[in-house]
């Protein structure tokens, strides 16, 4: 489970804005969801429907560790963003991730270990000095929620760690990234979430973000940056469109399969994956009525377009797999 992953679970559990109870239909879209269902249905499912719970790793309160310290760098005063300070916000800031979360606070009791994980966060905050100086960056908008509603219904939601604007209205989106950088084949996956946040501000504020940056803070740090055009944006609107209707498609028919993979080493749910030999628990009960479809049937124009969706929300663009 990424940071971005973590996110989606505190507004699907917390704002009003998700997906209801276990077994409701979903209402709305997010990156990492999106994500999650061209990768395997079934991990849609067991995140989305079941709301099977993930606890988290030390990975990734690693990077909510370091997400939190850089958004409160940037309450400090310009002259007073520097790598020092952002050393020393990090025992405050995991206390109070930790007394707001319990999971959180269970998931390191060893002094040596935390000592570690401490010294793993800093790192990656050196990454981060390595790639920019904040002292000359007033950010816009920081850890911004942001949600709209395209043309045909569908909901998108999430959050954007920061938007930069310059004096023109030009606008940058920011993400922060602690992991590794992806190999170039996977890059395109990688960009994917901002294209889908670009899309949101358009909807938004009716601008295109000039630059797509993403940051990745482990190792010397690197920089991934795109720049987006309308023809980005129409074509990822109707990814978003098509994809969604594979998905309102797997939830009435129940059919999420599975689609084995090199990231099923890593998957929490790998125990109940009947692609290893596991056993599905059964499809939650509705509580709610079904949400209307946000996209019409009149679209599989656009969707034949966009993303061609084939068995059971399998997932291939222009024929070749979304990873």
């Amino acid at each position: 489970m990424d940071v971005e992953n973590a996110v989606d679970v505190a507004i699907d559990t917390g704002n009003g804005a998700g997906f209801g109870v276990a077994g409701d239909p979903p209402s709305a879209l997010s990156p990492s969801r999106a994500g999650d269902f061209m990768t395997c249905p079934l991990l849609y499912r067991f995140r989305v429907i079941d709301r099977i719970p993930e606890p988290p790793t030390t990975a990734t309160a690693r990077g909510t560790l370091v997400h939190a310290v850089l958004e409160r760098l940037f309450d400090l005063p310009a002259a007073g963003r520097t790598p020092a300070a952002a050393q020393d916000l990090l025992i405050p800031e995991w206390t109070r991730l930790c007394a707001d979360d319990e999971l959180l606070a269970a998931l390191i009791t060893d002094e040596a270990e935390r000592t570690r994980f401490v010294a793993d966060a800093a790192a990656a905050l050196r990454g981060y000095f390595k790639l920019e100086d904040p002292r000359r960056l007033e950010p816009a908008e920081r850890e911004w929620y942001v949600e709209t509603s395209l043309a045909s219904g569908l909901k998108l939601r999430g959050y954007i760690d920061r938007v930069d604007a310059t004096p023109a209205g030009d606008l940058r989106i920011v993400d922060y990234k602690t992991g590794r950088v992806p190999l170039e084949a996977y890059e395109a996956s990688a960009l994917f979430q901002m294209k889908f946040y670009a899309l949101v501000i358009w909807r938004l504020r009716g601008v295109i973000p000039k630059l797509l940056q993403l940051m990745y803070l482990s190792g010397d740090g690197e920089v991934l940056r795109y720049s987006p055009d309308e023809a980005d944006l129409l074509a990822t609107e109707r990814k978003l469109n098509a994809l969604w209707a594979a998905i309102s498609r797997a939830r009435e028919t129940g059919d999420f399969r599975p689609r084995p993979g090199k990231l099923c080493d890593w998957c929490r749910h790998k125990a109940l994956c009947p692609a290893f030999g596991g056993t599905l628990p059964p499809m939650p009960v509705r509580t709610a009525a079904p949400v209307a479809e946000a996209v019409e049937v009149v679209e599989a124009v656009e969707v034949v377009e966009a993303v061609e969706v084939v068995e059971a929300g399998e997932v291939v663009e222009a024929g070749v797999e979304i990873a």
